[in-house]
């Protein structure tokens, strides 16, 4: 007899050069999370980082939208956060959302969006939150592996730029009320990551529904 469903929901953030990327693939393929697969199928792993606002690459999405980009990014917060209620037995892999908008856009403009309307829809869903950060000093390591297949590694010639983002990020995570893990990556040991994360998730009960 198969045993309960397993559904887990997880939204990692943290600022670039924190491989949460890398992460969500592990996570997405790993069978204490999404169950053992004897052949590969589609499993939703998506990010607030895609650039589907704009017709060029690294363009413009939910993250780094303009001011006058403001309803259809909040449209397109709506309409995720409808798919996931609609979808609530399945398990979401999440990339970057809600939090690294608000960084960029405090950062950036200087306007903050709380969220706490789209948290409160996703905590009964039994969405988590996964923050993963880096010691300042182990993001010069981090650039050098990420400039080997990096597509644009003009982004990551400013470190002290992903320190004061880590920075905000630290009280925009305090601020959350979704469960949250602290996941420290200064080792860059991708594999011990998302066992700790699999480890949580088992132990808290996130891997299964909660109604």
């Amino acid at each position: 007899m198969a045993g309960p469903k397993l559904c887990p929901k997880v939204i990692l953030e943290g600022t670039r050069l924190t491989f949460k990327t890398d992460i969500a693939f592990a996570l997405n393929e790993h069978p204490r999370i999404v169950g053992p697969r004897k052949y590969r199928y589609h499993s939703p792993l998506i990010s607030g980082e895609w650039c589907a606002f704009t017709n060029f690459p690294w363009g413009r999405g939910l993250i780094n939208f303009e001011p006058q980009e403001e309803a259809l990014a909040m449209e397109t917060y709506q309409t995720w956060a409808r798919l996931f209620e609609l979808q609530r037995y399945y398990s979401w892999i999440v990339d970057r959302f809600h939090l690294s908008t608000r960084m960029y856009q405090l950062r950036t403009y200087g306007t903050d969006y709380p969220f706490r309307w789209l948290e409160q829809r996703l905590l009964p869903l039994g969405f988590r939150l996964v923050y993963v950060s880096r010691s300042p000093d182990s993001f010069a390591a981090a650039r050098a592996e990420r400039l080997k297949v990096s597509g644009n590694p003009s982004q990551y010639d400013d470190l002290q730029v992903f320190v004061e983002e880590q920075q905000l990020m630290d009280r925009l995570v305090d601020e959350s009320c979704l469960p949250t893990l602290k996941l420290d990556i200064s080792d860059n040991n991708v594999p011990a990551a998302v066992e700790r994360i699999a480890d949580w998730l088992e132990s808290t009960g996130g891997l299964y529904a909660t109604c």
